[in-house]
């Protein structure tokens, strides 16, 4: 398995695992009208945009296939976090959350992060260190749990 930073040019890898995991484990809670708008904003296109405006990303790739993907905005927030079904349980998703945490150190982060983690994700993310800080919120019909974690910078 390689660890790498992504480039525009993956921007249709990360909107297939992205898509294909979210519609799955993220968006059957939703409605509908809040499911179209988070599937879009994982388009190729929507990917690029965030790129664009910023979203740092690592990718996790076999045999040149991409199996996970880590986006971090503003060095601080976890925006995204995906692996692919047939990767999971093999310490994929902790080994990109480290790299995300090198990056963010190295870019200035002083230990603090936080994400706004879907039902599903809870657990992972919980395992990583992060608390959940309120109940689950709703907000134009997608639902998130805000968590946040602070580590300590070496």
């Amino acid at each position: 398995m390689q660890l790498r930073e992504a480039r525009l040019s993956d921007v249709q890898a990360i909107s297939n695992l992205a898509q294909s995991l979210s519609e799955k484990y993220v968006t059957p809670e939703f409605p509908a009208d809040a499911r179209d708008e988070f599937l879009k904003s994982l388009t190729a296109n929507g990917i690029r945009q965030l790129i664009e405006s910023g979203l740092h990303y690592h990718l996790a790739e076999v045999d040149g296939t991409v199996v996970g993907i880590v986006g971090m905005k503003d060095n601080k927030h976890l925006y995204h976090l995906f692996v692919d079904e047939d990767f999971q349980g093999k310490g994929i998703a902790r080994q990109l959350w480290n790299i995300a945490i090198e990056s963010c150190k190295v870019a200035g982060n002083l230990g603090e992060f936080t994400v706004n983690s879907s039902r599903y994700a809870q657990r992972v993310y919980e395992s990583f260190g992060f608390v959940a800080q309120s109940t689950p919120q709703e907000r134009n019909g997608i639902v998130t749990i805000p968590m946040k974690m602070t580590v300590s910078i070496k």
